[in-house]
């Protein structure tokens, strides 16, 4: 039985999914499975856009055939010819002998190299910057090469704003019912197997993925379709955000990643005692891995997420532990770069581990090395617990410290993707002076500036909030979201915290790096800023300020004003009729 998803109304996702592979391209575990998508658009003429792999190839041609009923299938785009995209083509063909073929020069000659049937005749080469219009939509068509094959491309439906973008965007893990990014808790189920999906399949290939992210940033998408995982409706930059970061080999967080190989429990027990040091020097964000446990897909995402990446191993046969050493090729192989890297070895008749170790890495662009290198002849001794607390002081000193201005306000982590989130919407401002804290509800916060990064806020001069921010220069910005309630505004909008405490009857708050409270409840993300700059103007202050801090909290949509209006606000009763 067919089993499809409209996205748009003449536009349908008819892929599927495989919850019984093992392994991906026959090398990464996928414990969640994996999604094949494809899209059908009907149009005047009706276009398929890409295909799925044989594993699903039975419910992908009853989706098709339900949903073309008694029309043909004109057109099959293919932005990508590996085999778990277009392995179904050759059927399809037979199924649909009348379809045209639409690809780049460089994907013909691949699908010649896969298929039987004469591809050359039913194919339409495309070029970038090239288009086939279907009748409403028109499908541009932009060069993507080694994203993650030479012949890829993707394309983009200038009608209804959507980038069908081939293996980019994608993540590992089945669509559990819900087909978008927004209808399920992406950063909990499948933010980390989109980070290793990326860093395993595509992450050799930072720069082109930049070059594809500056020809998309040209594009107005309201929808991104990817040939793996959820599509993308809202929150795009923010997603975005982490690929430009992924793929320019900038950490996402400042941590700390080990990974291991111990073979009776000596090297294990060096990285216990290096990760005790570190927590107490006030390093926290710690992972440690067994490379013997781990698959190195995981650990290889990992040193895509960390900024300081740890690697102790035995010495074994006079060279590095298998399993590590598959690691490290792994990485190298991967172009792994921009990070701080320290090392650890062990051996008891020819400790030569770390050396090795040190020569992969030396072949890497911008790493930096931390010392002392920590060798150890058998197990750890006095002298090795010494390097092993020196080791920790350098990589702690080696973080990023967080700045402390004149105003001694903390500056702490700027996540780019809060910035996304700002909208003509309604926010809580929130301030503190000595050891009253309180808030207001705003409609005007603009960003500025994006180096540095600053925003502005328009603040009614009749809150007790504004005169807090005239005496103290520092506040919290929550975004709400959609989900606040009517009751939210009337708390903290509808009365006054000269009168009450506002935050006595708001448990869901929390105190970010400047000491003031942000709501966790109906907010998608806060920003923290530091007054630079007022002006005056008549009813209202307009406040310029340097953003200290900004986090994304949930990818549930912005409120807007209207939305307000439309959906939050009550509407007031209508007049008796005489």
């Amino acid at each position: 039985m067919y089993n499809i998803k409209q996205l748009k109304p003449d536009m349908f996702w008819v892929g599927g999914n495989d919850r019984r592979l093992a392994r991906f391209e026959a090398a990464f575990p996928i414990p969640c499975g994996i999604s094949y998508n494809a899209y059908l658009v009907l149009d005047e003429k009706t276009v398929l856009l890409d295909c799925v792999d044989k594993a699903i190839s039975g419910l992908f041609f009853e989706n098709i055939s339900f949903l073309l009923k008694e029309r043909p299938l004109d057109y099959v785009i293919i932005n990508h010819v590996e085999s778990d995209h277009a392995g179904t083509l050759q059927e399809l063909v037979y199924r649909y002998p009348q379809v045209t073929i639409v690809c780049s020069t460089a994907a013909l000659t691949m699908l010649k190299q896969f298929f039987t049937f004469d591809v050359r005749e039913r194919a339409v080469t495309v070029k970038e910057g090239e288009s086939l219009k279907a009748g409403r939509h028109t499908f541009k068509f932009v060069s993507a090469p080694m994203v993650h094959w030479p012949e890829v491309m993707v394309s983009y439906d200038a009608s209804d704003k959507i980038l069908y973008s081939a293996d980019a965007f994608g993540t590992f893990g089945a669509i559990n019912g819900s087909i978008f990014a927004d209808e399920v808790n992406f950063e909990q189920h499948y933010l980390s197997e989109a980070r290793r999906y990326y860093a395993n399949i595509v992450g050799k290939y930072g720069d082109q993925v930049q070059a594809l992210l500056q020809k998309a940033a040209g594009l107005d998408i309201a929808m991104i379709c990817p040939l793996h995982g959820p599509v993308w409706r809202k929150d795009i930059g923010w997603y975005i955000e982490k690929y430009q970061r992924w793929s320019s080999y900038t950490p996402e967080e400042n941590a700390v990643m080990i990974a291991y190989a111990s073979v009776y429990g000596n090297t294990e027990n060096a990285v216990g005692i290096l990760s005790s040091f570190l927590d107490e020097l006030g390093v926290k964000n710690i992972v440690i891995y067994d490379v013997s446990v781990t698959d190195p897909s995981v650990i290889v995402a990992e040193a895509f997420r960390c900024s300081h990446l740890v690697f102790a191993s035995t010495t074994y046969n006079a060279g590095i532990f298998i399993n590590m050493e598959n690691v490290l090729l792994a990485l190298q192989h991967h172009r792994i770069q921009n990070r701080k890297v320290a090392f650890i070895e062990n051996g008891s008749w020819a400790t030569t581990s770390g050396s090795l170790m040190k020569d992969i890495f030396s072949s890497l662009n911008k790493i930096t090395l931390i010392e002392p290198l920590v060798s150890i002849k058998s197990s750890v001794k006095a002298k090795e617990y010494e390097q092993l607390k020196e080791l920790a002081a350098s990589l702690a000193s080696s973080m990023p410290k967080e700045a402390v201005p004149a105003h001694d306000v903390k500056v702490s982590a700027i996540d780019n993707g809060a910035f996304f989130k700002l909208s003509y919407g309604l926010f809580l401002l929130s301030a503190k002076d000595g050891d009253k804290d309180n808030a207001c509800i705003i409609n005007t916060v603009i960003q500025i500036t994006d180096t540095p990064k600053r925003i502005c806020i328009a603040v009614n001069k009749n809150n007790f909030t504004h005169d807090m921010l005239l005496k103290t220069g520092i506040f919290n910005v929550s975004v709400l979201n959609i989900e606040a309630p009517f009751s939210f505004f009337k708390h903290f909008g509808f009365q006054s915290g000269r009168d009450i405490d506002k935050f006595a009857d708001a448990p869901f708050s929390k105190r970010s790096v400047n000491g003031l409270l942000y709501d966790i409840m109906y907010a998608n993300s806060f920003i923290s800023g530091k007054v630079i700059n007022t002006s005056d103007y008549g009813t209202h202050t307009l406040f310029v300020a340097d953003v200290r801090e900004a986090a994304t909290l949930s990818l549930t949509p912005s409120l807007t004003c209207q939305y307000y209006f439309d959906h939050v606000k009550p509407k007031p009763a209508a007049a008796a009729s005489k």
